[in-house]
């Protein structure tokens, strides 16, 4: 259509907001022991913030136990503080170089604050999309207006780039739902 509306740049642009919500989502606890859990933490060693996976390996050795194997035997202290200090409701056992993370169980009010959480997470990725859709109309507005295309391709392409956010938005909301109902289901 024209230089400034690029569909494909949209659809990418949409992809990254859910591939990031697929990311925030993965980080929530669902009773089972992952990863991913500890991938916000961040941990003040060699004078600067570093995330935990550059300074320690983190494995899951069972569904109710996480642990993290620290490089580095001067850095114990600081990762104990940091996944302390993320307020995951994780209570670190040092263990020599390794710290033993158990998951306690789930209490139904924290099933309902993730719940809630992970509704805040979609609400984000859905603003975040919308911003691309107001891109997307501002930009062919602006070529319509530049006598670059027609107003029938504008309306054209204001009718893909509603058509894009729809199927987006509804990803959003099915890979919330799933999470959702993993959450509360444990």
């Amino acid at each position: 259509m024209s230089a400034g509306y690029d569909k494909a740049d949209i659809e990418r642009r949409m992809d990254g907001a859910i591939d990031s919500l697929k990311g925030d989502l993965a980080g929530l606890r669902t009773g089972r022991a992952n990863t991913a859990l500890l991938d916000p933490v961040t941990v003040e060693v060699y004078g600067a913030k570093m995330p935990l996976n550059q300074v320690a390996t983190v494995t899951a050795p069972d569904a109710r136990m996480l642990a993290v194997n620290v490089w580095d035997k001067g850095n114990i202290q600081p990762v104990e503080k940091a996944i302390r200090a993320a307020g995951l409701g994780l209570n670190p056992v040092t263990d020599g170089q390794n710290i033993r993370l158990p998951l306690p169980d789930m209490t139904e009010d924290r099933r309902k604050e993730l719940a809630k959480l992970c509704s805040q997470y979609a609400e984000k990725a859905k603003i975040a999309v919308r911003n691309v859709r107001r891109d997307g109309m501002e930009a062919l507005k602006a070529s319509e207006k530049n006598g670059d295309i027609s107003q029938d391709e504008q309306k054209k392409g204001e009718g893909e780039v509603q058509k894009v956010t729809d199927v987006k938005i509804g990803e959003i909301e099915t890979v919330t739902a799933a999470k959702e109902k993993e959450i509360m289901s444990q």
